[in-house]
C-alpha cells in the first residue's frame, strides 16, 4: 500500500511538472536564519540515505494534491528568477522532491538546517541534497518565492549557477501553517 500511495505521489508531482498553476492568498510569512548549502566535496566519503525518512515521504493526504500545484508554482517562479539572472532553469527531480517532502514534515518541530534527530539537513539524502531554503506560513508560491529572494542567503541558492535540480515540497503542519522545503542539486 506504501509503495502505490508514493508512486501515486510521484506520478502527480509529475504531471504538475508541465503545467503553470496560480496561487492564493498573501499573508506574512517566517524564513528560518539563513540558508543552507554544501560543496560537492563536502563529506565525499559518506554517503547517507535515510531509510526512515521514506515512511513520511510516502504518507501523502488527499490536500497533496493542492500543495504539489502549489509546489510546482514554486519552483516556476523560481526558475522565473533564474531566467531573470540569466541561469538556466532547474529541473524538478524526484528524489529531491522526495527528501524536500521529508524536511517539510520535519521542520514542523524543528524549524532548523538540523534535523530533529540532531543531523545535518542533507542527511535526508546526501546523493542529491547541496542546498536547502525553509519557510513557513506563506501562503502563497509568489510570496515564499518573493521572501527567499529578497534574503541574501537564500537567493544565493536560488542563484547558484552550479544547481541544475530543485525539489519542492509543501507541508501543512497541525497548527495550519504550511512548512515550506526547496532543495537543490547538481
Amino acid at each position: 500500500m506504501k509503495r502505490w500511495k508514493k508512486g501515486l505521489a510521484i506520478a502527480l508531482a509529475s504531471v504538475f511538472v508541465f503545467s503553470a498553476i496560480g496561487c492564493g492568498s498573501k499573508e506574512a510569512g517566517e524564513l528560518n536564519d539563513g540558508a543552507a548549502s554544501r560543496a560537492v566535496g563536502d563529506h565525499a566519503g559518506e554517503i547517507y540515505i535515510d531509510d526512515e525518512a521514506a515512511a513520511l515521504a510516502g504518507s501523502f493526504a488527499e490536500e497533496d494534491v493542492a500543495l504539489i500545484q502549489m509546489a510546482q508554482a514554486a519552483v516556476d517562479a523560481t526558475n522565473a528568477e533564474r531566467a531573470a539572472l540569466g541561469l538556466s532553469t532547474l529541473v524538478v527531480d524526484p528524489q529531491l522532491t522526495e527528501a524536500a517532502y521529508v524536511r517539510a514534515q520535519e521542520i514542523v518541530s524543528v524549524f532548523s538546517h538540523t534535523r530533529p534527530n540532531g543531523s545535518d539537513w542533507w542527511t535526508v539524502n546526501s546523493n542529491v541534497m547541496y542546498g536547502e531554503n525553509l519557510a513557513k506560513n506563506f501562503n502563497s508560491a509568489a510570496d515564499v518565492t518573493a521572501a527567499w529572494m529578497a534574503s541574501p542567503t537564500h537567493r544565493a541558492n536560488i542563484a547558484t549557477a552550479d544547481y541544475v535540480t530543485i525539489g519542492i515540497a509543501i507541508y501543512r503542519g497541525t497548527d495550519g501553517r504550511l512548512y515550506w522545503a526547496q532543495e537543490f542539486g547538481y
